[in-house]
């Protein structure tokens, strides 16, 4: 934990390595303090086929899932880091968004806590 997956159109990942986009957001999770290093995990979907707004217009969008306890502002400001830096990364496209949410204790479970 935390997990923040990547979504974005093909087109992006032309642009700049996957890989390159994936180290951008863990460095920016793993800058924020909130996280143990060990924990942070960033995966990258990308899309063939998609529609935005009714076009085909390039998006970048970051849905981040983190253990709940974090404040409000905590998360937005999380948000708004990792939106700057993918708008450094990529000032052309116009739809860049992040969205952080809690992921509840009582119902998360992984491999480790079968045990």
């Amino acid at each position: 934990m935390p997990h923040f997956v990547i979504e974005c159109n093909q087109s992006i990942i032309e642009r700049k390595k996957p890989e390159e986009v994936i180290q951008a957001v863990f460095d920016v999770a793993n800058a924020s303090g909130l996280f143990d290093v060990q924990n942070i995990k960033v995966r990258l979907i990308p899309y063939q086929h998609y529609i935005t707004a009714n076009t085909q217009a390039d998006f970048i969008h970051v849905f981040a899932r983190i253990m709940e306890g974090r404040t409000t502002e905590m998360k937005s400001v999380l948000a708004k880091k990792i939106t700057a830096c993918l708008v450094e990364m990529f000032p052309n496209v116009a739809s860049v968004s992040v969205d952080v949410g809690d992921l509840e204790k009582a119902t998360y479970c992984n491999k480790r806590m079968l045990s």
